[in-house]
C-alpha cells in the first residue's frame, strides 16, 4: 500500500476538514484535536488507546472520537497497512454531553448513520452538492445524539417546517445553507433539518433538488440549452444537473430535450 494523503476544507458548515489517506507503515503518537473525528476504515485495520482502554476501528464501522481526548493509532494487523477517511466536525457540532459517552464507546455500528457518513462522503465528493452535505452532517449529529443517549426534541414543527420552505422557495435559484436558513429562523440547524424531514418526509436538500430539476426539465421542454438551464436553476453545472435529473426523471437532460 503506498502511503498517500488527501486533505482540503469543503466549505459546508461544521465540517472543518476532510482527509483521506492511506499508509503502509505509520503509527500515530498520542495526541488530540480540537474538533470531532468521524473515521472510516476502508481497507485493514486501526488500533487506538482511547480513555485508558482499546478499541479497534474496521471497515463496516463509524469511529467516533470526541474533541480534546487524547489517542493514538497504528495498524492492527502486522505487516499490512490501512486506508481511511476522516471528517474533522466542529466542536459544536455535538454537546459537550456527548464527549463521555463518545470516548467511552467510539465505536458505532447504527445502520442509519452509517448510511449518513456515506451519504455525506458522497456530496463532498459531488461539486455543487453542499447542501446535501450539511443536510447529511446535521442529521448524522442527531443519530449519533439518539446512540448516545442524549436524544434531541423529536416534536413535529409544521410552522417552523413551513417557513423553511418558504424561505427554500425564494432563493430556489441560489446557493442557500441550513446555517443560514437557520439564523434567519432563530433556531438550531438541527431542529430545522428534523422538522422539515418530519413534515414533508424529505430533507431540505433533496426538496431543493427537486424543485431544480423539475424547473429545469420546463426550460428544456422550452428550448433553453441544457448548461443554461442548470445555471439558471440553481445547479453547479450541466454535469450537476445531468447527474440529479437522471437519478430523478430516469433519463438525462439530453435524452428528455431529443
Amino acid at each position: 500500500m503506498t502511503d498517500t494523503v488527501r486533505a482540503w476544507h469543503p466549505g459546508v458548515p461544521f465540517v472543518r476538514e476532510v482527509l483521506h489517506a492511506s499508509f503502509d507503515h505509520h503509527a500515530y503518537p498520542r495526541h488530540t484535536h480540537d474538533d470531532w473525528t468521524v473515521l472510516l476504515v476502508d481497507e485493514g485495520a486501526v488500533t487506538y488507546d482511547l480513555e485508558g482502554a482499546r478499541h479497534g476501528a474496521l471497515p463496516g464501522a463509524i469511529t467516533i472520537l470526541p474533541p480534546g481526548v487524547p489517542h493514538d493509532g497504528r495498524s492492527a494487523l502486522r505487516d499490512r497497512g490501512f486506508c481511511k477517511r476522516v471528517l474533522y466536525l466542529d466542536a459544536a457540532w455535538l454537546p459537550d454531553r456527548c464527549i463521555g459517552a463518545a470516548a467511552g464507546a467510539p465505536t458505532v455500528r447504527n445502520v442509519g448513520a452509517l448510511s449518513l457518513v456515506a451519504e455525506l462522503h458522497d456530496a463532498l465528493a459531488s461539486p455543487g452538492d453542499n447542501l446535501a452535505a450539511e443536510t447529511a452532517v446535521l442529521s448524522l449529529g442527531d443519530a449519533l445524539r439518539d446512540h448516545f443517549g442524549q436524544a434531541s426534541n423529536s416534536r413535529p414543527d409544521v410552522p417552523l417546517a413551513r417557513r423553511l420552505r418558504a424561505l427554500l422557495d425564494d432563493g430556489l435559484h441560489e446557493k442557500v445553507t441550513i446555517a443560514e436558513a437557520a439564523q434567519a429562523l432563530g433556531v438550531h440547524p438541527s431542529h430545522l433539518v428534523r422538522a422539515f424531514s418530519q413534515a414533508y418526509g424529505i430533507p431540505p436538500h433533496r426538496y431543493v433538488t427537486g424543485r431544480r430539476v423539475d424547473a429545469a426539465r420546463h426550460l428544456i421542454a422550452q428550448g433553453t440549452s441544457i448548461a443554461q438551464a442548470a445555471v439558471e436553476v440553481g445547479f453547479h453545472d450541466q454535469a450537476h444537473l445531468t447527474r440529479h435529473f437522471r437519478r430523478i426523471l430516469g433519463a438525462t437532460p439530453g435524452a428528455f430535450a431529443a
